[in-house]
């Protein structure tokens, strides 16, 4: 089934931003959703008056790590005029979607909401919105660890790790929002006291565009131990578990597929935008990546990175420990599964440098020269401790160790050829990942299709073109006559099609060589330490 575009006007286009840790970027899509202007703001090189690494401020206390609101404001001030600098149209943007780093939060003062809803189209935003609109200046983003006294205790007050998870999708984590929460109420009481609003990252962005507190949304609310995944409302349990009166500080959450309201007067005055332009709710960076890929109910999508991402379309909530359940951000009834792997690509790369001169190329061809299934030789590498399962260490068996060998808990040394170590990595690490998606509930059938992405490919942009898209759709939504309308896969299909290249089918025999391996690996993965 094809999208009817002819439900969009041809001269309207669509803008998405994301948000991430390192930069503000942004993207215009036409009608058909094909770019027409991108812009970028690097928080490093653009806004050195802040003194960012890598985009972010680590504190004095060990694994502490921030983010600055007034930044993030500067930088919408600096992507807006590039935009228009490199060839956007904003008189023709009809919807805007966004898209942010998960789990950090933001808390306004009584002068930062009051700002918000007084913009001055004369000034700069960052003129306006200063360091006076946020009672925390550095706030705790996705990479702060500190918490873990706090994610204890909040699990102890609602009955322990599993009853967080079957609540919210997810035990508690300290990147999680809800625990730095706590540990802001707990460190800083008067700062808490005076907070009017406590915003995700994703909904203060918003908040900017429609000139008032932007709600949080379901997908990105899943990620913070407080929502209820299933009840689709804030856990009174783990509100009372986090911090005092911490329900009217976050107000009601919303559809992630939902309008939230108009483009403020000030862009419409600064900028020419057109004074109907419709919000969408922003989101987190993940469920924004799920809405830029074609991840149907059977698909799954694979992020090779330094640490690898699994993200798929789930029928049911499963209860994993180690994983993360989210609301789904384009499907209501469905849910989004995310799986995080630490031991990636930085093992990878170590092997192409011991193994393989250094070299990909070299990489490749020694992989393609052994046979799928390695005679039996595979192996686990966890350097540092994993997330799924909780173990470290590195475990090689071969043909002749299995679950009753003496040697099953020690493995061998090293295997006899370089070849052999690296099939013996990719093919471990990609049977691990097989067997956690199995437990998280994904079913692998006929019709599955797996996308492979990362930092060289095309959809590694997917976070901001999933917050374009998703703009594009409820645009259409709004203005489709029909009964029936295109679910949002079906409307954004024609586009990703074209994108994505279909690189190889699974062998006849695959099942045979790897259903085997498979019980080795998880039996290997209970050895491991």
């Amino acid at each position: 089934m094809k999208a009817n575009f002819s439900a969009q006007p041809e001269k309207c286009t669509y803008l998405g931003f994301d948000l991430s840790t390192q930069k503000l970027k942004a993207v215009q899509l036409n009608s058909c959703l094909d770019v027409v202007a991108t812009a970028e703001v690097q928080f490093d090189s653009d806004l050195p008056e802040f003194r960012t690494a890598n985009g972010v401020i680590a504190g004095p206390k060990k694994n502490e790590y921030f983010g600055q609101p007034v930044m993030w404001i500067k930088a919408v001030d600096i992507i807006m005029d590039r935009l228009v600098v490199n060839g956007g149209d904003l008189s023709s943007i009809a919807a805007i979607g966004g898209s942010a780093q998960q789990h950090g939060s933001v808390y306004w003062s009584r002068q930062g909401v009051e700002a918000l809803r007084t913009l001055d189209p004369g000034k700069f935003l960052h003129m306006q919105i200063d360091d006076t609109a946020f009672v925390l200046n550095k706030t705790p983003i996705w990479m702060d660890g500190s918490t873990e006294n706090q994610c204890s205790e909040m699990e102890m007050a609602i009955g322990g790790s599993k009853e967080m998870v079957r609540l919210t999708g997810s035990r508690c984590f300290p990147r999680f929002t809800g625990p730095q929460i706590r540990k802001v109420y707990q460190r800083h009481a008067r700062a808490y006291e005076d907070t009017q609003r406590i915003s995700l990252i994703s909904s203060f962005l918003a908040s900017i565009f429609i000139g008032d507190v932007a709600p949080i949304d379901y997908a990105d609310g899943s990620g913070m131990n407080l929502f209820d995944i299933k009840a689709k409302t804030w856990s009174k349990a783990c509100l009372n578990a986090c911090a005092p009166d911490l329900e009217e500080r976050l107000s009601a959450p919303v559809k992630t597929n939902s309008f939230i309201g108009t483009i403020c007067d000030f862009f419409v005055q600064r900028f020419g935008m057109p004074a109907n332009c419709k919000v969408c709710a922003f989101t987190g960076d993940n469920p924004s990546s799920l809405s830029g890929m074609l991840v149907e109910k059977d698909w799954l999508a694979v992020s090779l990175g330094t640490s690898d991402t699994v993200m798929m379309t789930l029928q049911q909530q499963a209860l994993l420990e180690d994983a993360h359940v989210l609301c789904h951000p384009t499907e209501d009834n469905l849910f989004m599964g995310l799986l995080c792997f630490r031991n990636s690509s930085l093992v990878r790369d170590g092997m192409k440098h011991s193994e393989a001169t250094d070299n990909w190329d070299t990489f490749n061809e020694l992989l393609d020269s052994t046979p799928r299934g390695n005679y039996g030789n595979m192996a686990l590498h966890f350097p540092t401790k994993e997330i799924v399962p909780s173990a470290k260490g590195t475990l090689r068996w071969n043909k002749d160790v299995n679950a009753v060998s003496t040697t099953a808990s020690t493995g061998i040394l090293k295997f006899s050829s370089p070849q052999t170590e690296i099939r013996a990595l990719i093919e471990g690490q990609m049977l691990h990942r097989l067997s956690v998606a199995v437990d998280m509930g994904f079913n692998f059938g006929e019709n599955t299709k797996i996308i492979a992405t990362g930092g060289a490919s095309t959809s590694s942009e997917a976070a901001l073109l999933g917050a374009a898209y998703r703009a594009g759709y409820m645009h259409y939504l709004e203005r489709c006559k029909d009964d029936s309308p295109l679910s949002y896969n079906d409307f954004i299909s024609p586009f990703i099609m074209k994108y994505l290249t279909h690189m190889c089918q699974p062998s006849k025999d695959s099942n045979e060589i790897y259903a085997p391996m498979l019980e080795r690996i998880r039996t290997s993965m209970e050895k491991i330490e």
